[in-house]
């Protein structure tokens, strides 16, 4: 780190990228605040320097201690272990022990008692299981649509649906479970739609008789605001719809598409008119958010029409290190794995990430906002108005 900036981020103070510490003895309390810097963004910690900003400085035996108590608590109090840099910097003639930790890439890291903590502003926090969850899929070593329902059983399943899906999907194991040569259940396993005879999320998501008894918090919510803004105090259609993903597919579409203006494209007036927004578009963006949504958050997928423009919001943002510039290229990275490989034969959907850029190939003004203090990714569709 530069002097210059260093002695910046003294003079602003702590925040979640910074913290200062007097002095550090116990292993534990400096294990502490690596994990919140590593579960976080990452950050840098200032030792030598008090809570009120002012630079006490450490005697070189200081440092000596520090730089070996950081090495046995990197090895020993932390889980994965973790790599920070420190420098020694000097400040008013005063010396400073630095210590940058990255934002981790194997999260989520916890203190060899088993605490996982995160930033909180410029404190830090105990990270709540639902966090941890999420914390555990981004290091790709846990998926929301593998985890078991709850309560759900197989009778919870849409079978007649299952049924035609298998029929399309493979036609020799349907004669198979048809002919009672091979278990329903079986299949289901294979498939992990069915764990410990309950339901996964995916098979309650897709195939459920009714997913949102158990997902309360999983379905689709539908406004059409009169006006620009979400702040107006009229609207001109509202509905939220619940069901399987296929019915909340279809009757999101069915939404958008009736409150859409069909324009007239030639002089023939008996000509069928042209939708404003091009159904192909709609149809990319919407399996898009049923697919690849966070299903670690518990809240709705938000479509919204104003008399401008349409937004499909989705809860989470991008996964992993994706960015809206790599989805526009056509790269992905499946946050839900089961529902990627259900949905093919399910929904109008490839899988090979290509819908962010076919959407774009028929509509380049499209907006799309990846607003990770939010948590969600939105997609901006203007109206021809």
């Amino acid at each position: 780190m530069e002097t210059l900036e260093l002695i910046e981020r003294i003079s602003n103070g702590e925040d979640s990228y910074t913290q200062f510490k007097e002095n550090i003895t116990n292993n534990d309390k400096l294990a502490e605040e690596l994990v919140a810097f590593s579960n976080s963004k990452g950050g840098v910690l200032i030792i030598g320097v008090t809570d009120n900003n002012d630079i006490a400085g450490l005697s070189d035996d200081d440092i000596r201690r520090l730089n070996q108590l950081v090495g046995n608590v990197i090895n020993s109090n932390i889980t994965p272990p973790i790599y920070p840099i420190t420098e020694i910097k000097i400040i008013e003639q005063k010396k400073l022990l630095i210590v940058t930790v990255e934002d981790g890439s194997n999260k989520p890291y916890s203190t060899n008692k088993g605490i996982y903590l995160t930033k909180a502003g410029s404190d830090k926090r105990k990270v709540s299981p639902e966090e941890l969850k999420r914390l555990f899929a981004e290091s790709k070593r846990l998926y929301a649509d593998e985890e078991i329902v709850v309560g759900s059983d197989i009778s919870d399943l849409n079978s007649e649906q299952f049924y035609n899906f298998l029929e399309k999907d493979d036609s020799k194991i349907y004669e198979e479970v048809k002919q009672d040569t091979l278990s329903l259940s079986s299949v289901l396993e294979n498939r992990e739609l069915l764990r410990n005879d309950q339901l996964t999320l995916a098979g309650n998501l897709i195939f459920g008789m009714n997913p949102q008894k158990y997902n309360t918090s999983f379905y689709v919510d539908c406004v059409y605001f009169d006006g620009d803004e979400i702040s107006v105090d009229k609207f001109i259609s509202k509905k939220t719809l619940k069901g399987s993903f296929e019915k909340l597919f279809n009757d999101s579409l069915a939404f958008v598409v009736s409150n859409l203006t069909k324009k007239q494209v030639d002089d023939e007036f008996n000509t069928k008119g042209e939708l404003e927004v091009d159904e192909r578009v709609l149809t990319e963006l919407i399996v898009n958010a049923l697919v690849h949504r966070d299903y670690y958050i518990n809240s709705s997928i938000k479509i919204f029409m104003f008399h401008n423009r349409i937004e499909i919001v989705s809860p989470g943002k991008l996964t992993n290190s994706l960015t809206v510039d790599k989805i526009k290229s056509g790269i992905s990275i499946h946050r839900n794995p089961i529902l990627n490989s259900i949905c093919k034969t399910v929904l109008p959907y490839s899988g090979y990430g290509s819908g962010i850029k076919r959407a774009i190939g028929i509509n380049p003004s499209i907006e799309f906002i990846n607003d990770i203090d939010k948590e969600e990714f939105k997609c901006i569709i203007p109206r021809e108005v």
